[in-house]
């Protein structure tokens, strides 16, 4: 064999080579890009499953001025079985009451958001609050009227800037744009004059204070308590609970009660169930709740 054949094979062989190198080099390129693909489609799969199923897990019980809840995912129109409270507790939880009492005044100091109000209106003034008494709140609602107590004793600032709020008319005309009705986690929340229903949840009044918690805290039926978006994030939006409160850790104000007629009105739209938004438990209410005044007896 000439040495001009001989090294005309060996190209041959080296180009089939170079052939095989370049397929399999193209075969694992597919590969890869097929892999990529199905570990995307899985990523979006399970983000799409946080959204519809946890959006309003970051409002913690009733988050509220709060990464509050996002717009709905695909409402139903109406409220089915699973969107309804199971059972409700009719045993009124007694008055929450501070086993070490506060001194007779406090300091509050109301803080400026990074958020704007989402309805005009004033802060209250800093300065030292009188650390006890009680005071009576009417809203007048489409449900009928709930009277509430606030007691001072309990949270003197937190008090203060929801008389503050109620004086300005801030909780006149707005919807309770929350309901849970799972176990563990019973409660109406109100308190966000957000027009734009797919906003409810995110608004507050522009300035935030501190919880007034304590480790004993315990919610029951028939708690008035702030919402929030973590620790001393209060605003205006504030929470009712009606049933169940199992779920709730002392990490939210407690700040006064609601009266026995009022609770037997929030159980009869917690029975007509949730349009669901955080979860099958927990939306707008299917009987809409309209504050259409809020006013404090004198």
């Amino acid at each position: 064999m000439s040495k001009k054949t001989h090294q005309h094979q060996l190209a041959q062989r080296k180009a089939v080579r170079q052939a095989e190198r370049d397929a399999e080099r193209r075969r694992q390129r597919r590969t890869l890009s097929v892999t990529i693909t199905a570990i995307v489609a899985v990523v979006v799969v399970i983000v799409g499953l946080f959204v519809v199923l946890g959006n309003n897990g970051k409002d913690t019980p009733a988050a509220g001025d709060t990464p509050s809840p996002s717009a709905p995912t695909a409402l139903p129109s109406t409220a089915g079985p699973d969107n309804k409270p199971k059972s409700i507790p009719t045993a009124i939880a007694a008055a929450p009451k501070r086993t070490t009492p506060l001194a007779s005044e406090v300091d509050c100091t109301y803080k400026k958001s990074a958020e704007p109000a989402s309805k005009q209106v004033n802060a209250p003034a800093n300065g030292k609050v009188k650390a006890s008494g009680t005071s009576k709140v009417t809203l007048g609602t489409s449900i009928g009227d709930l009277n509430l107590t606030l007691d001072s004793a309990l949270a003197p600032c937190t008090v203060k800037s929801f008389l503050s709020l109620v004086g300005q008319k801030y909780f006149d005309n707005t919807n309770c744009h929350r309901l849970t009705v799972g176990a563990g986690l019973q409660v109406l929340q109100c308190g966000d004059p957000t027009a734009d229903p797919a906003k409810q949840g995110s608004g507050g009044p522009g300035y935030s204070f501190n919880d007034e918690v304590y480790p004993q805290l315990k919610y029951g039926r028939g708690i008035l308590a702030m919402a929030n978006a973590g620790p001393n994030t209060n605003g205006s939006q504030f929470f009712i609970v009606y049933g169940d409160a199992s779920a709730l850790t002392p990490a939210y104000t407690a700040f006064g009660t609601i009266d026995a007629a009022g609770l037997t009105a929030i159980d009869k739209v917690a029975n007509a169930g949730v349009i669901p938004a955080g979860g099958p438990t927990d939306g707008r209410p299917a009987t809409p709740v309209e504050i259409k005044t809020a006013t404090a007896a004198t």
